[in-house]
């Protein structure tokens, strides 16, 4: 099992760094430089701890805090705050924003290692998982195939991934927005209409075996869950 350890800091050469002594320690890691995208990577990659630097550009890392502390979803991942500030006031001021750990810079790796482990023992352990189950949708994540039933159901490669991605997370509302940098890329420009289209064919494919999970909330995006949708 592979923790994922989240790096937002806009010091390219730091943030490089870091990735480079995670990544030699086993963790799979992903790095944001844009406070404006913080949250919605984080809601993206779900991390097992979270490296935030104070000072970032657009938003600071405090305000990035307490954003996370405010949203149900991610409101329990570490946070381990990087910044050059020392004084006491400033470290009262992270942690009371809801950070678990505070690392001044410059800091030694070993010490940060040491840090990400001791947070680590309160993060949830990663999934492992060889197969995602919804009511009577399963899906095989070894042979890329998805079952309704007994009755197997042919998904195009984009249908999916937006399944799995609905199916990780059973309720919780997905906008446009975030299935199309999920689904497919931040580097590939497509339309957020795209994923209607998607959705549609994937509803197409799933309903001919049973009720429709897949629900649509009008201005905000689609969920899975047990309830009706409601089509736009």
């Amino acid at each position: 099992m592979q923790y994922t350890i989240m790096i937002i800091e806009d010091e390219e050469a730091l943030a490089l760094m870091l990735r480079y002594n995670l990544e030699k320690e086993g963790y799979n890691v992903v790095a944001e430089s844009r406070g404006s995208r913080a949250i919605a990577e984080v809601e993206k990659h779900m991390p097992s701890v979270i490296l935030l630097d104070w000072m970032l550009p657009e938003i600071s890392g405090v305000e990035i805090c307490k954003l996370i502390r405010s949203k149900p979803d991610i409101k329990n991942i570490p946070i381990i705050m990087l910044t050059a500030k020392g004084e006491e006031e400033d470290k009262v001021k992270g942690l009371s924003a809801g950070a678990d750990d505070y690392v001044t810079k410059p800091f030694s790796v070993p010490e940060l290692l040491a840090r990400v482990k001791s947070q680590l023992r309160h993060a949830p352990e990663p999934a492992s998982e060889k197969e995602i189950m919804f009511e009577d949708i399963r899906m095989d994540l070894v042979e890329k195939k998805v079952f309704r039933g007994e009755n197997y159901i042919h998904l195009g490669p984009t249908e999916f991934r937006l399944l799995k991605m609905l199916m990780e997370t059973p309720g919780k509302v997905f906008s446009r927005e975030i299935l199309l940098k999920t689904v497919w890329g931040d580097n590939i420009y497509v339309e957020s209409r795209t994923v209607d289209v998607h959705i549609r064919r994937l509803r197409k494919s799933l309903n001919e075996y049973g009720p429709d999970y897949i629900r649509t909330v009008r201005a905000s995006g689609y969920a899975i869950d047990s309830s009706l949708s409601e089509e736009e």
